[in-house]
């Protein structure tokens, strides 16, 4: 348990920092889950407009320290290459 005041403080931080970055995770997710869904069903003009949505939101993340640039660039990338394919297929 903590026994000074400023590690008490640091263990408050803690909980709401996590608990933000938990529903920014969250969030960030379900954006990717709508690319997902609107790759799956086949239709590219939703999936398009879904991927634009969740650009940002990814990067937000990035921003906030919730997930790594290179990841965030990777998985927008294998999403727009995975939407590119619906009009070939």
């Amino acid at each position: 348990m903590a026994n000074t005041a400023s590690a008490r403080k640091r263990i408050r931080q803690n909980e709401v920092r996590s608990a933000r970055n938990t529903a920014r995770r969250s969030r960030m997710r379900t954006f990717v889950k709508k690319v997902e869904t609107a790759i799956s069903s086949g239709d590219k003009e939703q999936a398009v407009a879904a991927l634009r949505a969740a650009q940002p939101e990814m990067q937000r993340a990035v921003g906030k320290g919730v997930a790594h640039a290179n990841t965030i660039s990777r998985k927008i990338s294998r999403l727009s290459k995975r939407i590119k394919a619906i009009a070939a297929g």
